[in-house]
């Protein structure tokens, strides 16, 4: 048996996805990034509320370790965590809302 054309196969990966994602957006599933979103801004902005700044130093520093390991600069990472930390530290939802989440069965309504 002859075996799939890149381009068929990449075709029939993206349609895979598409399902994929449609699905979880039909049932309302939050993604990785979802729940990593929220919990780096509940952690950022526990510690800040706290004024645990040696203890968000420390979050910091290890975050940033990862990150220049992944081969990330590391002033490039200090420079967006900080900027990170300046947004999350007054303890407002930064997020914009998931309307089509609030309204599933209206996909097409705006915003």
């Amino acid at each position: 048996m002859a075996r799939k054309s890149e381009e068929v196969r990449n075709r029939e990966q993206r349609e895979r996805q598409q399902k994929l994602r449609d699905a979880d957006r039909n049932a309302r599933r939050p993604n990785r990034d979802d729940i990593a979103r929220t919990a780096l801004f509940m952690t950022i902005s526990s510690m800040a509320a706290r004024d645990a700044k040696e203890v968000l130093e420390d979050f910091q520093d290890r975050v940033v370790r990862m990150l220049v390991e992944q081969g990330f600069d590391e002033r490039e990472s200090d420079i967006v965590f900080e900027e990170l930390v300046a947004k999350y530290r007054t303890g407002d939802w930064p997020f914009r809302r998931k309307v089509h989440l609030l309204h599933p069965e209206d996909p097409d309504r705006d915003p």
